[in-house]
């Protein structure tokens, strides 16, 4: 049978659960039509780059297959008539990546990132400004040093006298 890669973005509204069950459903869908899913990976809630449906986040969805084309049809015809599902793509490969996908691997390595830079301490960290420097000075009453420093405008100004 051939292989296939198949990722949905589901509505930001959704729940987790409710995407977990929809991924539960299409894998039942696939193993009835006589074909199989070798993994499935829940990527998260990430950030569109443009709307769709009024959505700027989606949950993100990868499925593995191993399935004949009617189940792939299939599928595809019951994302097209969910309305939490937002887009999908299924496309053919010759084997299926062995271990975790790129977006996992990713994820990873942001966290292994994340646990180094809590290692450095707050040499990073902007925390107070105690020394504010010439931008952030302020008087004794929180005013910038432009307000102190106001001139008189041209009605408040004394008039000119004339000799």
């Amino acid at each position: 049978m051939p292989l296939y890669e198949h990722v949905y973005l589901a509505r930001q509204d959704a729940s987790a659960q409710q995407v977990e069950e929809l991924t539960g459903q299409l894998k039942g869908v696939v193993e009835n039509l006589g074909g199989s899913v070798a993994k499935t990976e829940y990527w998260g809630v990430k950030s569109l780059s443009y709307r769709l449906r009024k959505n700027r986040k989606a949950h993100f969805t990868l499925m593995n297959l191993d399935a004949p084309s009617a189940a792939i049809n299939e599928i595809e015809r019951l994302e097209r008539l969910n309305e939490d599902v937002l887009r999908y793509l299924t496309i053919r490969v010759e084997e299926h990546e062995a271990g975790p996908s790129a977006m996992m691997r990713r994820a990873e390595r942001d966290r292994d990132r994340e646990e180094r830079r809590g290692d450095r301490g707050d040499r990073f960290d902007r925390g107070e400004r105690g020394d504010r420097g010439e931008r952030g000075e302020r008087g004794e009453r929180g005013e910038r040093p432009r307000d102190r420093e106001r001139r008189p405008r041209d009605e408040e100004a004394e008039p000119a006298t004339e000799q």
